[in-house]
């Protein structure tokens, strides 16, 4: 099982989603939960992205939501971790 390591800016984000839309916010902690135990479910729809983010990945939390992150190796533990960058539509985060 992977760690869920948020930044600032997913952070922010997350509560600017959250307070706009309660149900999303239950469908964002829903997809959260899944990434932690398993981030390459098929009903995530987990991609690698391209270009200027190539070192990023994507997954889905909605029709229009995207999860960007990153996959690291937590240099303390030596344990894979999330690093959580950005969440938003799709124009918002690529």
């Amino acid at each position: 099982m992977r760690t869920l390591v948020p930044t600032p800016k997913f952070r922010r984000a997350y509560r600017k989603l959250a307070k706009r839309d309660r149900a999303l916010q239950r469908r964002l902690d829903d997809v959260l939960r899944q990434m932690q135990s398993d981030v390459f479910a098929p009903a995530l729809g987990t991609h690698k992205l391209g270009g200027a983010l190539s070192e990023l990945w994507a997954c889905s939390c909605g029709y229009d939501c995207r999860v960007v992150f990153s996959l690291e190796i937590d240099e303390v533990s030596g344990r894979e971790i999330i690093l959580l960058i950005d969440i938003g539509t799709h124009d918002e985060v690529y």
